[in-house]
């Protein structure tokens, strides 16, 4: 296929071949691939500033998606490219092999660095999802910051750069210019854009910025980072969202305070303070329970009320057929649906093998079971659909967009995309509400979720 780049395409490859490193943060449907294999071939084949290029990215965008778009356009036929996932073995092969470009799924990056045996010989890399990298202390970012000086060009891409809050692009540009802009060191970026929030005698839970940090953030980074949204740029159909709430019965009320209550007397018993940690292993339970089942501690199920079951059947019934997406959480969740799908004779798919997917984008599903985790990019659902129910919601703001974009997204023809949230009310379901549209931080709202009942 021939490519003719739109201006923006145009200006963001050229941004990137100008800089040594660069954040390049695109909203969905945008075409952030192709517009980085063009640089990318520029960079190769015109300038010859590059000779072997890494790409990081999620396992199926790194299997499927960079593939299918250095095949898909003619400007880059001359590309050869190896893709280093599988099992070791396959991995190794797939290194051995002769490319200009060499694309890795994330979870393989500290096996490339630290135990693959192979030279990290690639003068340039490309995070897709730079995201992916906002934890400091984890394994892949520890490994990739190792070897990150061997590599004279770096670019960052993603679409959600501080989903949890500014906090999260500390790690992302150390990476890409080795903290000279957000400092050497988190404990100095924190300490000069935000101040404690949420403590607890010595120890802070969460921060808060600066007023106007915001700015002056936005201003440190701006020399190396582009900004753009698909709306912007794009006829992009019109986003609705709507809450639809449920009552939870009495007796599933009476578990969930219950639930709340034991927990943190048991920590009080235990004389352990309220952290975010713990914190989180209450949230989690009380979500299981806002959803209407919950896990036992020998790993069955125990149901507790079929209110969000209810609601979703009521909005299938008032759909008159018409495809939705059901976004779900927790196994129990998936399993629940399944039974009263079964039982109400709709005709269903679990969106995570190819299968299901091409029957929903043809239009022969009436219902598209979908995890977030498995939502990632490279999957294009637009053409099944235009609703998405949410079952059971997720902290993560990024997880949560980017199902969201499976149906927001270029090519979707309905004029409008409608997200219905199922939200128990009462619950830490309105606290999740709150992390998504901005209003709270993750932290806040799971230490909320457990002190306010102290």
């Amino acid at each position: 296929m021939k490519y003719e780049p739109y201006d923006y395409q145009k200006y963001a490859t050229n941004f990137i071949e100008e800089k040594q490193a660069s954040a390049v943060f695109l909203s969905m449907g945008l075409g952030k691939t192709v517009i980085t294999l063009s640089a990318l071939f520029d960079l190769l084949f015109d300038s010859f500033d590059v000779h072997k290029v890494l790409v990081i990215a999620p396992l199926r965008v790194a299997k499927f998606t960079w593939p299918s778009e250095i095949e898909k356009w003619e400007h880059l036929s001359f590309l050869k490219y190896s893709v280093v996932v599988g099992t070791e073995v396959q991995r190794k092969k797939a290194l051995d092999e002769k490319a200009d470009i060499y694309i890795i799924n994330r979870e393989n990056v500290q096996w490339l660095i630290d135990k693959s045996g192979y030279k990290f010989d690639y003068d340039m890399i490309v995070i897709d999802e730079l995201s992916s990298f906002k934890n400091g202390k984890s394994v892949r970012f520890k490994s990739l910051l190792k070897v990150r000086p061997l590599a004279k060009r770096i670019v960052g891409l993603t679409g959600t750069p501080s989903g949890n809050g500014l906090m999260d692009l500390w790690a992302e540009f150390k990476l890409l210019d080795y903290g000279v802009r957000l400092e050497r060191f988190i404990t100095h970026y924190r300490n000069k854009y935000f101040i404690p929030d949420k403590r607890n005698g010595e120890i802070v839970y969460s921060y808060k910025l600066i007023p106007g940090a915001d700015k002056v953030i936005y201003h440190k980074i701006s020399d190396i980072t582009m900004s753009m949204k698909a709306e912007d740029y794009l006829k992009m159909p019109k986003l609705i969202y709507r809450n639809h709430e449920v009552e939870m019965p009495d007796n599933a009320i009476e578990v969930y305070r219950n639930l709340q209550d034991d927990f943190i007397q048991e920590l009080k018993d235990k004389d352990e303070e309220i952290t975010v940690a713990n914190a989180a292993v209450l949230t989690n339970k009380l979500l299981q329970v806002s959803n209407g089942a919950l896990y036992t501690d020998n790993g069955s199920t125990f149901k507790i009320h079929d209110a969000k079951l209810d609601a979703l059947e009521d909005l299938i019934e008032a759909s008159n057929g018409k495809p939705m997406l059901v976004a779900y959480w927790f196994k129990h969740d998936l399993e629940r649906i399944k039974e009263r799908l079964d039982s109400l004779g709709v005709n269903y798919g679990c969106l995570d093998k190819d299968d299901a997917i091409r029957k929903w984008n043809e239009g022969k599903l009436n219902v598209g079971l979908i995890h977030p985790a498995s939502a990632g990019h490279g999957l294009n659902l637009q053409s099944g659909g235009n609703v998405i129910v949410w079952f059971g919601l997720t902290w993560s703001l990024e997880l949560y967009e980017q199902t969201n974009a499976r149906l927001y997204r270029q090519g979707q023809k309905a004029e409008s995309v409608i997200v219905i949230h199922i939200i128990s009310k009462g619950t830490i379901d309105e606290d999740v509400l709150d992390v998504i549209h901005g209003k709270a931080t993750r932290q806040n709202a799971l230490l909320k979720a457990v002190k306010a009942e102290v």
